[in-house]
């Protein structure tokens, strides 16, 4: 569907608002973000999403018809919307993460920004190469709907578990093949002691924060082709949830223990996704009933989630 305007278009404004959040808003300083700045940044993130929805509406209703636009931006605020709520979990693990570096609040904002911008350049590549093998290979979309229905599953299993970091393999072999300092320095990857250069803890959490985005995008990327199969709208509601994801990290840093069930409503999400794709050539799934049972999913998570935080506090 994306003609050359549209992508030209798109690409613009997330050159844009990077430009404004490196050089404008000091994204690349070492700055700690208040909780009002990641409110205020979220909003915007948000708006400028809904405004893009709005824009890809009425160019397809001019050119396309209104059918086509109806269904077009529905099936990209569905992805936008499946993706944001998948991209929870990671904020769990990025909380995780920056506690057992002890990276601290003003640094991680630094850690985050690179974290996006490879997010970026890696769900470009994997939602293109998604997109020719469904086009070439159209049974793929059973194994992709399989691997959603089986990774609900073990999310739903292991919800209240936690990753053992001490005994990850990554950072064993990381510091096994590198020189690390004890200490950060500043904001700086690389540091000298004594004559030898070494990675900083800051260096370790990048690379645990890229990884732990690509093994997340093995996730959401199949689960927004469940929506649609059109490149086009995959990589834009894909890119735009990313783009904000940041600032709800931030939003979200201080209150993420009180969304204590909220793992098991994306693990039903992702099984919901699943069954979805199996079925697609039984039964094509309305884009908007989708949209509705993932709200609702969600949305009953987090209500639980609080009614559970405030029936211990009155026991407590």
């Amino acid at each position: 569907m994306g003609s050359l305007g549209l992508w030209t278009g798109f690409a613009a404004i997330v050159l844009v608002m990077l430009a404004i959040d490196l050089f404008v808003v000091g994204g690349g300083k070492e700055h700690r973000v208040t909780y009002k700045e990641a409110a205020i940044w979220s909003m915007v993130w948000i708006s400028l999403t809904f405004a893009f929805a709005g824009a890809l509406w009425w160019h397809l209703d001019g050119s396309l018809g209104r059918e086509v636009a109806n269904t077009r931006a529905l099936e990209f605020i569905t992805g936008y919307l499946i993706e944001k709520a998948l991209a929870v979990d990671n904020v769990f693990i990025w909380l995780m993460l920056f506690g057992y570096f002890a990276v601290p609040a003003e640094l991680q904002k630094r850690v985050l920004l690179y974290g996006v911008l490879g997010a970026i350049v890696m769900r470009t590549v994997m939602i293109f190469a998604g997109a020719w093998l469904i086009s070439q290979f159209h049974w793929i979309l059973y194994i992709f709907g399989g691997f959603l229905l089986i990774t609900g599953v073990k999310m739903y299993w292991f919800a209240d578990e936690k990753p053992d970091l001490d005994n990850n393999r990554l950072i064993q072999w990381l510091r096994r093949h590198l020189k690390i300092s004890s200490d950060f320095d500043g904001q700086r990857f690389f540091t000298w002691q004594n004559g030898a250069r070494h990675a900083t803890p800051l260096l370790l959490a990048l690379v645990l924060v890229e990884i732990s985005d690509l093994i997340f995008a093995v996730d959401s990327i199949p689960a927004i082709f469940a929506i649609t199969t059109d490149p086009f709208i995959v990589l834009t509601s894909n890119i735009f949830a990313i783009l904000g994801l940041r600032a709800m990290y931030f939003l979200l840093a201080g209150v993420a223990d009180r969304f204590s069930l909220l793992k098991y409503g994306l693990a039903v999400v992702l099984m919901f996704i699943g069954v979805k794709m199996l079925l697609i050539d039984l039964y094509k799934i309305p884009v908007g009933f989708s949209l509705a049972v993932v709200a609702v999913i969600i949305g009953t998570s987090v209500w639980a989630s609080l009614r559970k935080e405030a029936r211990m506090k009155r026991k407590g």
